[in-house]
């Protein structure tokens, strides 16, 4: 059954979500408000959880070795040789790509029809540059938030009412 998700991502972790409803609490069992203020509202359920430990290392540790070394076009002097892409920086690359990649297998698969993007400016943007036209047709959001540490009350709260219905206050 197809689903709307909500991914909550920066380059060290990403969590989908789905939507469900709270069950109601009662205080009394047998009395039960039938009135549509009385309806609980909607909570986030975390569905799976990727990790990406290497997104919390700093470069030089992803990295140790000294950079390369080449001789001069001219001459006999030797020089470093610079990396065009940082290492940390090809590391959320390579995440990015993962995290777009099972977004795209569940679209696919039919496990979802609705996607809200919830990323840390960067990550979002690599995000973004990975996908595909099929996938873009999904999506209905994007926020340019970092939330992924955050507790599922703590990410409802920063998203915007009207994805929950009217329920939602």
């Amino acid at each position: 059954m197809a689903e709307n998700w909500i991914i909550v991502a920066n380059n060290s972790g990403a969590r989908i979500f789905t939507q469900a409803p709270q069950a109601p609490r009662l205080k009394d069992p047998q009395t039960l408000e039938s009135s549509p203020q009385a309806s609980p509202r909607s909570r986030l359920v975390e569905v799976e959880k990727l990790e990406h430990p290497e997104g919390k290392l700093k470069s030089q540790a992803i990295d140790a070795d000294r950079p390369g070394r080449s001789f001069e076009s001219t001459g006999m002097k030797r020089h470093a040789m610079a990396r065009e892409i940082d290492p940390k920086k090809q590391q959320t690359i390579a995440f990015a790509k993962r995290v777009v990649d099972r977004l795209e297998n569940g679209r696919r698969h039919g496990e979802v029809e609705r996607l809200i993007l919830v990323a840390a400016p960067e990550f979002l943007g690599l995000m973004r540059n990975h996908c595909g036209a099929e996938l873009r047709r999904l999506i209905d959001l994007e926020l340019s938030l970092d939330l992924a540490q955050m507790n599922p009350d703590e990410i409802r709260a920063h998203l915007p009412p009207a994805l929950f219905g009217a329920a939602a206050k």
